[in-house]
């Protein structure tokens, strides 16, 4: 049994952790409403840009003069999987669970015999995927410096990933990242964005409407399609941010509400100590006194 001066310690240290991690809840609360005001703000933007693109992209259909980024290179035969993760680590399995994700994947497609090629964007994702798929790394994005996220930083990725594909290193793209729900639920996703795939329009005032656009739609389509990239992938890092936050803030809400029952539990274990050490010295008294 511990002495009273290590329980004494141990709680004192409990109580520590406790104030950083309730410290830590509430800067990732405040952090994650910004953030998920970022999200939300930016799905309307997304899903109406891709709702162009889908009726640009069925117009084109299966032409010859398609861009290469709807096309494809007609083979799937080298993948490039981007695992997109937080820089920081605390936030429970928002990483582990991206990561999962695109091991599973990698898998799937060498069992399949494909070339799989790993680009990681964040510190964490790439720790966990190096350790079972550390040859398939062929880059890493460190974003470690960037409080916020801007299209900027998305541009910048999305430059590296065309550039590699102009360089014919890879047929299919894939993105990986968390879709933020709510602040206990974030949901892993992937997401194909070379050759680029977009969802069919259902319903809505424009369904069936005749367009005529100037200049052709092949045209338009080499011109949106690399900022199509761009825009999927900083729809992803707004997704990410919000959703790490919102992990972490959850995260630290357990480790606060673990750390106080803890206590708890020493606290008592203290105070049975203390009256075992209590009542031993008072029978040592006892029988000091009726010895005399």
């Amino acid at each position: 049994m511990p002495n009273l001066k290590d329980l004494k310690n141990r709680i004192a240290s409990v109580k520590s952790t406790r104030k950083i991690t309730k410290a830590m809840q509430m800067v990732a609360a405040a952090k994650l409403r910004r953030a998920q005001e970022a999200a939300e703000q930016s799905r309307p933007y997304t899903e109406r840009f891709n709702a162009v693109m889908s009726r640009l992209a069925g117009s084109v259909g299966g032409s010859d003069t398609a861009p290469k980024l709807l096309s494809g290179t007609g083979s799937d035969k080298v993948h490039l999987l981007v695992v997109m993760t937080a820089e920081r680590g605390l936030c429970g399995g928002f990483n582990t669970n991206i990561a999962r994700l695109a091991k599973q994947k990698a898998r799937e497609l060498l069992a399949e015999g494909k070339e799989v090629k790993i680009l990681t964007v964040g510190k964490k994702g790439r720790d966990q995927i190096k350790r079972d798929f550390g040859k398939n790394l062929v880059g890493h994005v460190d974003l470690s410096e960037v409080k916020r996220v801007g299209y900027a930083d998305a541009q910048g990725i999305a430059k590296d990933i065309l550039g590699r594909f102009d360089a014919g290193e890879f047929d299919v793209a894939t993105i990986f990242y968390s879709k933020f729900v709510n602040v206990v639920s974030q949901i892993p996703t992937a997401q194909q964005i070379i050759p680029a795939k977009f969802e069919e329009e259902e319903g809505g005032d424009e369904a069936g409407t005749l367009f005529d656009y100037e200049p052709s739609e092949e045209a338009i389509l080499a011109d949106l399609l690399p900022r199509g990239v761009a825009t999927q992938i900083f729809s992803a890092l707004l997704e990410n941010g919000a959703s790490e936050q919102g992990a972490r803030m959850s995260a630290m809400d357990n480790a606060t509400r673990n750390a106080g029952e803890m206590i708890d539990k020493l606290t008592i274990e203290y105070n049975r100590s203390r009256q075992a050490v209590i009542t031993n010295e008072l029978i040592e008294i006892i029988s000091g006194a009726e010895a005399l």
